[in-house]
């Protein structure tokens, strides 16, 4: 079991649906929480119990290092990564330009692996001192079954989930957990706010409250990998 009480965790993302009850899901659990966004206003505006605010666009050149940099001195370390950044665009492959497929992949996995990147340094120190660190990662359902209208966002998605699987083998003698999460379709309103494209009719997706209690869950219990099916069962 992973205890969450004093945990040191930076959440990217914390102003979007999910990001920000994950703030406030670990803040709830004892965690001591610096939270990340672009947007500072919208930061600090959560209703979430944060040591930090550090707003960053983790597309730029230097900023998920600066970012990690920011978070380990706010924190005075850190045991639990959460990155929880993300956008969504729709539209025909043929028709995705070259600054939207810069975009996405900037975001959806070199940004995160950047991010990794740099706090790999301390969830290691993090594990060997309290015996377990861990980094979540939030990938999508598109990982798995790659959509018609989003090849870009599916790719980029299934580019960090393969990345996730690869490391975790890499960290686990190590002691730090890698969990990929590819949670189904979500009602946190992301669909209707695409940077590109519009979204195509979609079932009703799940409430953003049982996903996101659903990873804290995986968090405690331990659980190394969270397919789309884990919340469709739970």
């Amino acid at each position: 079991m992973t205890d969450l009480q004093g945990a040191r965790v930076l959440v990217t993302g914390a102003s979007g649906g999910l990001g920000s009850l994950l703030a406030g899901g670990m803040a709830a659990r004892g965690a001591v929480v610096a939270v990340s966004g672009r947007d500072e206003q919208r930061l600090r505006a959560l209703e979430v119990e944060a040591v930090a605010h550090l707003p960053a666009d983790l597309r730029q050149p230097g900023a998920p290092d600066a970012l990690v940099g920011s978070a380990v001195e706010a924190l005075g370390g850190l045991d639990v990564l959460v990155h929880a950044a993300g956008v969504v665009a729709f539209g025909p492959a043929a028709e995705v330009d070259d600054d939207l497929l810069d975009d996405l992949l900037l975001l959806h996995y070199l940004a995160p692996v950047r991010l990794l990147r740099a706090a790999v340094p301390h969830l290691r120190t993090s594990a060997a001192e309290r015996g377990g660190a861990a980094a979540v990662m939030l990938s999508a359902v598109v990982a798995e079954q790659p959509v018609a209208g989003m090849a870009a966002y599916s790719a980029a998605k299934a580019a960090l989930t393969a990345f996730d699987a690869a490391v975790a083998k890499e960290l686990r003698r190590d002691r730090v957990r890698v969990l990929d999460v590819r949670p189904p379709h979500t009602e946190t309103g992301l669909a209707g706010r695409p940077v590109a494209g519009e979204a195509p009719r979609m079932p009703e997706g799940l409430p953003p409250q049982d996903v996101v209690d659903r990873i804290l869950r995986a968090v405690v219990d331990d659980e190394r990998d969270l397919p789309s099916s884990a919340f469709r069962a739970g």
